[in-house]
């Protein structure tokens, strides 16, 4: 497998061998910070602790899930900074990511590529000797999975990229549980698979609003190869599937009365806000008046507002 990069910085900026010596320690230290994308590692953990409250069915121990959560921001960030790392030559050609640290230059490749092997491997040795290594294994296998089948496999040559590609974003969910049972279950799946159906109607919407950005480095997001009446229909299709699949944890036994009425009512918006857009697309509505970014946004909230429930409906059983 061979990844050709481009030069990603433009002229004149920091990371030219003039000015590396400039650099302050602050922006430095913040640029390496923003190497491992904290807004999405956010969005993993809240995901991660509410499985652990459903595993324990009640409160877990304090220190487990503060070691998970290091454990797990270790792990997503060293992936994401050596996802920086391979696609920095678009980086710096999209509007959306001209600003990443490997394209201003405040960290050179070298820095990023040392730094991203090192989380890695510090975070795979803190899940396995001090949570286990169930949990450690399937961390270092969504970081691999992140950086080589979606990053470096398919991001570049399928539609279906960030369908196939957003596995790596669900195994936090696994992750989880194993870390309070060190075991697998049935109930881990099904949130696994709520997230794989949710992962790509939460960011083809998102793609939809930056398509010319995707299309102008050649990555054929679907946005990019599809119109955005097809586009809608895919999203519709994956909501369903998402919403159905989130109500199988209250039949199998896992969840109760409040869990169920949350999925569905925050299942129910969500439809409402998809099959909106898909009646925009089909009328041909472009621009602003698309309003694909509110589904985007209402996405995050609705998993916020899910997972939520699957750590709270426990205690009310």
């Amino acid at each position: 497998m061979c990844v050709t990069a481009v030069e990603s910085r433009p002229a004149g900026v920091l990371g030219t061998s003039s000015s590396r010596g400039q650099r302050p320690f602050g922006a430095r230290l913040k640029a390496f910070v923003a190497l491992t994308k904290p807004r999405i590692i956010e969005l993993l953990l809240i995901t991660t602790v509410p499985v652990m409250f459903l595993a324990q069915q009640g409160v877990p121990d304090l220190k487990l899930v503060l070691l998970t959560c290091l454990g797990g921001y270790l792990s997503a960030g060293g992936a994401n900074a050596l996802n920086m790392y391979i696609d920095r030559d678009i980086d710096a050609l999209m509007e959306r990511t001209s600003q990443r640290p490997l394209v201003t230059g405040m960290v050179s490749p070298r820095e990023c590529l040392a730094f991203g092997i090192t989380l890695a491997v510090v975070s795979t040795l803190l899940f396995g000797l001090t949570v286990n290594w169930l949990s450690a294994w399937l961390s270092l296998g969504a970081l691999l999975f992140y950086v080589v089948v979606y990053t470096m496999i398919l991001k570049r040559r399928t539609s279906q990229n960030i369908v196939w590609g957003g596995i790596a974003g669900c195994l936090p969910v696994l992750i989880g549980w194993s870390s309070v049972t060190n075991s697998m279950s049935w109930a881990p799946v099904i949130l696994f698979l709520v997230m794989f159906f949710w992962t790509p109607p939460h960011y083809w919407p998102l793609s939809m609003k930056v398509k010319d950005d995707y299309a102008r480095v050649g990555v054929p997001m679907l946005p990019v190869v599809a119109s955005n009446k097809v586009v809608a229909r895919q999203i519709v299709l994956y909501s369903w599937v998402m919403v159905a699949v989130s109500l199988l944890l209250t039949p199998l036994g896992y969840t109760g009365w409040f869990y169920t009425a949350v999925a569905l009512g925050a299942g129910g918006f969500w439809l409402w806000e998809a099959h909106g857009l898909q009646n925009r697309a089909k009328a041909e509505v472009t621009g602003a008046k698309l309003k694909e970014m509110r589904l985007f946004h209402w996405s995050i909230t609705y998993v916020s507002i899910l997972f939520v429930a699957v750590a709270v409906d426990p205690f009310l059983r």
